[in-house]
């Protein structure tokens, strides 16, 4: 019997699992046959490059689109990634389609942190439970509902519908309508607020709660479209906006604070014209609300923007579970996504990181290169999230929509960057400096050594390297060929793929077991191992960079 299949999609009930649920999966195929056909569905359950679980079930194809639900116990073990090759085969084993796929296990969410958005509150909203099954296909575990409240210094108000401050009608019954569905799917709902803005009503109300500048004068943002607030420890501002904080975790379900801030001012002056740096008060008010955050939600958490970077040393090690920086000059270069992040990670004593790094979803090779770079630097990245879009933009609302083939790309990276979190993402450690001069990469085509160097910004394969409990990842990012190493540029064309590559690599003594590739740029995403050679340098063969390919190296003990 002829028969024409292929797996459309695979879909979890929920963003991540935590140790001991269940993980509901449903097989979307669409399949042309005569009549009926009996095939067998094959599940594998990988960690890394090892098979850990299999399940097989009988499927009947009877033609059209088809919904196939599959129930997987995965072990307890947490927090872990694992991925999924999925196969249909016929009764006498000949193979029909492939499916690739990923989730984790984790006991929190900001163990691996996934963060997106909402920012559409109006009255009457449908299809909730729709909107974060979309979201969910991105595992994304965390969102940020932008610009949801009243006001930025009353953040609750008994009006439904209200106007916000902006002019837009929303609904308190919408934003916990998206909590409710966020929930079903183990996504965290986290509340946009401004740590130091308030309305010019408020302040007219409140003079002297204002940060003065250098003039003696009130700090005003955004062509006097709020005033700034004198956010240190002991305020009369920041005793309200604690107590806000309170109220909204005793009146919502919302599971922490997001706190914003504008980058600037960095200083401000008391009444007697005395300067005083803010760097240290943000980190105190971090440190204030992550309390007000641990007595009603002893699993919630604080998030800050670190605004342009600034300020990481201070605020990286206060009390929030992982590191949000907005990315702004003088960052520009694909390079600096990597520095900000390892940065970060360091100073925040391991924490994971999330960049904020706002790009036009029209510019898909600055994308996937920008998603590339950041996954494999154990990052996060804030970028997708409201009707299917991608934020272009800081003001959340103004996101734009994304092409059904740069979803598809994105789904790929993001399954890729949850099957492997346990070889490059945030529990793994950077370990770049060490081998930049360690690692060769030579074109078999052409026998030309390839530029890795650590201090050049474009036109070169970049080696990212992570290292976890006797393995060694290395992240190949192609940056051939680009003549603009900024990644807000919009580059027009892909990076020059290439054909195969010698990868040789000083082992520093010590006895690699196992060497294997996979990449995000092609449909399986299955680890494959490769042969490799050990004389004074370990060498293998990859056949081919496109974007981002990913090698670990597993060492002996």
């Amino acid at each position: 019997m002829e028969i024409s299949t292929r797996i459309t999609t695979l879909e979890f009930d929920k963003s991540f699992y935590r140790p001991g649920e269940p993980v509901r999966l449903t097989v979307h195929l669409r399949s042309e046959v005569e009549g009926r056909a009996d095939v067998r569905l094959d599940v594998a359950l990988s960690h890394l490059a090892e098979t850990v679980d299999h399940l097989s079930q009988p499927v009947r194809l009877e033609g059209g689109a088809q919904a196939i639900d599959v129930t997987l116990s995965p072990p307890t073990d947490a927090p872990r990634g694992y991925g999924l090759d999925v196969r249909l085969e016929s009764e006498s084993g000949a193979w029909l389609a492939s499916g690739w796929g990923a989730f984790d296990v984790l006991e929190r969410w900001t163990q691996s942190p996934r963060y997106g958005f909402l920012s559409d509150f109006p009255p009457n909203r449908s299809g909730s439970g729709e909107a974060l099954a979309l979201l969910t296909r991105y595992h994304l575990n965390g969102l940020q509902f932008y610009d949801w409240m009243y006001r930025h210094e009353h953040l609750l108000t008994s009006q439904d519908p209200y106007t916000d401050l902006l002019g837009r009608q929303l609904s308190r019954a919408t934003v916990e309508d998206l909590i409710r569905a966020a929930h079903q799917r183990n996504i965290a709902a986290m509340p946009y607020t401004a740590v130091y803005g308030a309305s010019l009503a408020f302040y007219q109300q409140h003079p002297d709660w204002a940060l003065l500048n250098a003039r003696g004068e009130p700090a005003l943002f955004g062509q006097d479209f709020m005033a700034i607030m004198d956010p240190r420890p002991g305020s009369p501002w920041t005793a309200h906006l604690l107590d806000q904080f309170d109220r909204l975790l005793e009146q919502t379900a919302f599971d922490g604070i997001h706190l914003d801030q504008y980058g600037d001012p960095k200083e401000g002056f008391d009444a007697q014209g005395r300067r005083y740096d803010l760097a240290e008060p943000l980190a105190a008010f971090i440190d204030a609300a992550h309390a007000r955050v641990q007595a009603h939600r002893p699993e919630g958490t604080v998030v800050f923007n670190a605004v342009a970077n600034w300020p990481i040393e201070a605020v990286a090690p206060a009390g929030q579970a992982f590191v949000y920086i907005e990315v702004w000059p003088p960052y520009d270069w694909f390079v600096d996504l990597h520095q900000v992040i390892v940065g970060a990670q360091r100073l925040g004593g391991g924490k994971p990181v999330v960049l904020a790094a706002y790009l036009d979803p029209a510019h898909v090779h600055n994308v996937l290169l920008a998603d590339a770079i950041i996954f494999a630097s154990g990052g996060g990245h804030i970028e997708l999230g409201e009707g299917n879009g991608m934020l272009a933009d800081p003001y959340f609302p103004n996101y734009r929509p994304i092409s059904p083939e740069l979803a598809a790309a994105l789904r790929r990276y993001y399954d890729f960057a949850v099957r492997y979190q346990d070889a490059i993402g945030p529990r793994t450690q950077d370990a770049a400096p060490e081998f930049h001069d360690r690692l060769q990469v030579v074109s078999l085509e052409t026998g030309e050594v390839i530029n890795t160097a650590a201090n050049a910004v474009k036109n070169k394969v970049w080696p990212i390297v992570r290292n976890e409990e006797g393995r060694t990842a290395i992240s190949l990012v192609n940056l051939l060929g680009l003549e603009r190493p900024d990644w807000r540029q919009p580059l027009a064309s892909a990076p020059q793929p290439t054909g195969p590559l010698r990868v040789s690599i000083d082992p520093g003594g010590r006895i690699p077991a196992r060497v294997w590739l996979a990449s995000p740029d092609g449909e399986d995403l299955s680890a494959r191992q490769l042969d490799f050679q050990r004389e004074d340098a370990l060498t293998f063969e990859v056949p081919a960079l496109l974007y981002w390919d990913l090698i670990v190296v597993e060492w002996e003990e």
